[in-house]
């Protein structure tokens, strides 16, 4: 029987789960608060842990800035790096030695009595594993996909187990060499859920939208990277639908747009449920958590002017899914715009949207705290 399947009823609070992300935008940091509230509502204790907080004289911090950086101003070199290392075979063993003088800093920063370790993001991952694998770590270590196309970086030897968005996620990672994987579905705030006339009507009173426009709501994650400015100015110039664009934090961006005048204009916008339930289709750059979000509103999703590398592949991988659709260009963009807002397009992919949701990671996570927790203990080898 495998680990995922012992039934973790009757979890008790000393059964330690520690979820590893990384605050690299918003993404994974919501997945990762999602995840610990479920694993918390059955009765396991969550530490949450920043990977970028392991590393030493604030390394961390300084490689997030740099991807950061390449995302804004030169994403033609982060495009050509992430295509570089999908084709090299040795781009997992490359990152796990440059990692390998943080490897015991990692093992120091977990409790001792940890019943399993759940990596929301690549770094971390390659990191776990080698600790699992040679025996410094006694506690199994779960990966959990936050993107739908898996990155050889994704996989390492040693991780007990893989939780997938969908069956295409899960073959990319076998084809990485992932050992054990499990689709698991998705997480998202339970307050993401389809939308009743009257709760759409609700929202976009509250956003001061208007009450009877077909709304496309365009967003460009928590650091508002992307051809924004393009997409919102060729959504308008369509004229099946109004955009609606949130700029997260880029505040350039947002004074940009506003200034220029297309359409309805947002900054960070903290309640993105609740301005989801005022769409009536999303247009998404990267296939991040909004997307999911989208997903499980009910609200379609359209692929437009991917961001380069992960968002790219992301992007290719979900319309191989069926859970959203990809316009490749201008020409295409008002035909997919106007076939998810009124065919039967829009229909299929909402329920396959939907799908996504109908199982609970949070659930094979807790069955292997509590089949760790059988175990005997194995001591962890000090150096």
């Amino acid at each position: 029987m495998s680990i995922a399947d012992v039934d973790p009823g009757g979890a008790g609070p000393s059964r330690r789960v520690v979820v590893i992300s990384a605050s690299v935008g918003a993404g994974h940091d919501g997945t990762t608060r999602e995840l610990a509230d479920r694993l918390r509502g059955r009765g396991l204790r969550v530490d949450c842990l920043d990977v970028t907080d392991v590393f030493p004289w604030r390394t961390g911090r300084l490689l997030r800035g740099t991807y950061r950086g390449m995302l804004l101003r030169l994403p033609w070199i982060y495009d050509a790096l992430f295509a570089l290392s999908c084709r090299l075979r040795s781009a997992g063993p490359i990152t796990r030695a440059l990692l390998r003088p943080v490897r015991p800093r990692m093992r120091r920063a977990l409790p001792a009595d940890t019943s399993a370790v759940v990596s929301t993001y690549p770094i971390a991952s390659q990191l776990l594993g080698p600790l699992r694998r040679d025996g410094h770590l006694s506690a199994p270590v779960i990966t959990y996909l936050t993107d739908f196309a898996v990155h050889p970086t994704w996989v390492a030897p040693g991780v007990d187990l893989h939780c997938a968005a969908h069956a295409i996620s899960g073959a990319q990672a076998v084809a990485y060499g992932a050992a054990d994987v499990r689709v698991a579905g998705r997480l998202v705030s339970s307050r993401c859920r389809p939308a009743s006339a009257q709760a759409k009507r609700e929202a976009r009173e509250r956003f001061g939208l208007p009450p009877h426009d077909r709304l496309a709501l365009l967003v460009a994650g928590a650091w508002g990277v992307g051809e924004v400015g393009a997409a919102a100015a060729e959504i308008e110039a369509t004229g099946v639908a109004t955009p609606v664009t949130v700029c997260g934090r880029n505040g350039a961006l947002y004074r940009r747009l506003r200034h220029r005048g297309d359409g309805h204009v947002f900054g960070w916008v903290p309640d993105m449920p609740e301005l989801l339930r005022a769409a009536d289709v999303l247009v998404d750059n990267g296939g991040g958590l909004t997307a999911l979000e989208a997903m499980a509103c009910g609200v379609p999703v359209l692929a437009y002017r991917p961001i380069p590398g992960h968002g790219k592949a992301s992007a290719a991988t979900m319309a191989e899914a069926g859970v959203v659709t990809l316009a490749r260009g201008r020409a295409e963009l008002g035909p997919a715009l106007a076939g998810l807002l009124d065919g039967e397009r829009g229909r299929r992919q909402r329920d396959a949207g939907l799908a996504l949701f109908g199982s609970d990671p949070a659930a094979v996570i807790a069955g292997v705290a509590a089949a760790s927790a059988l175990e005997q203990p194995r001591p962890i080898p000090t150096a």
